[in-house]
């Protein structure tokens, strides 16, 4: 039986996972810091704190360099498009990029899919579609397909780093690796940077409180949840970052993201209950 403990962590881990799509979209919404900035800020506390965790626990970072690569597309994409997207809308459309990317990795290398998963998988692209067909209430297109590429990045990264045995560690290296690429976006965008103090504090807790602890609570928790559990729980990370928009950045939600959502929601959750089987 879970214990009330590992609820508590379960359900901060995924609080976490959320506010990062409301300190970005709130950053660069109500301050004067750009994406780059943001990505370069966000990357190097999640780093500091990664690797203070990192060194308590007489672990040592692992970087490398293939996942940091797709650790700072996933960081840049994911800045960027929040420069016009909402936080609902872009927590739906990275989770279900994630989600599709991964199944389909499972679905090259052979993996069987019963007909209530292949629905499911349709449903769930389905709900992708209807968010981005045109309309008065379609979110910006260049912004959507930052963050699906954001969302596939995220999904290699996942993969590339699944059953490592030190995953505080891996992360804490990856983070580091990854900070000489935001640095050098940043220098190629020189004449657009632009930072103060409040984009900079909503950087830095996106970095180390939402990032670097929250992974580190998310790895600490990971291993006392079933498989299955752990796929579905996180289902309700766009749903949190919905509601915080709503409550803290006065977001609108409109009868579109809500099919949307409950299409792709649904259906991912259709794919990873299946699975258990």
């Amino acid at each position: 039986m879970t214990s009330v403990r590992t609820i508590a962590l379960t359900m901060l881990a995924m609080i976490a996972f959320a506010a990062n799509s409301l300190l970005c979209r709130a950053a660069l919404k109500h301050t004067a810091i750009d994406a780059a900035t943001f990505t370069s800020v966000r990357l190097m506390f999640g780093a500091a704190i990664l690797y203070v965790i990192a060194a308590m626990n007489r672990n040592k970072g692992q970087g490398n360099w293939i996942s940091a690569l797709m650790l700072f597309v996933y960081a840049a994409g994911f800045s960027f498009a929040y420069v016009k997207l909402s936080a609902a809308t872009g927590a739906l459309l990275l989770f279900g990029a994630v989600q599709a990317s991964m199944i389909s990795y499972g679905m090259l290398k052979g993996e069987r899919f019963k007909k209530m998963q292949a629905a499911g998988l349709m449903l769930a692209l389905a709900g992708l579609v209807i968010l981005l067909l045109p309309g008065i209430s379609a979110p910006p297109l260049g912004a959507s397909l930052l963050m699906l590429i954001a969302g596939v990045a995220w999904g290699i990264y996942s993969l590339k780093g699944r059953g490592k045995g030190n995953p505080i560690g891996v992360t804490a290296g990856n983070f580091l690796y990854a900070i000489p690429a935001a640095a050098a976006l940043s220098l190629m965008m020189h004449g657009s940077l632009s930072i103060d103090k409040a984009g900079f504090l909503y950087a830095a807790a996106s970095g180390a409180l939402a990032s670097g602890l929250g992974y580190a609570i998310w790895y600490t928790v990971l291993p006392m949840l079933r498989a299955t559990h752990a796929a579905t729980i996180q289902l309700s990370v766009p749903v949190i970052a919905a509601l915080g928009g709503i409550a803290f950045l006065g977001e609108p939600l409109n009868f579109r993201l809500v099919i949307a959502s409950i299409a792709t929601l649904g259906g991912i959750a259709l794919v990873i209950m299946e699975r258990r089987t």
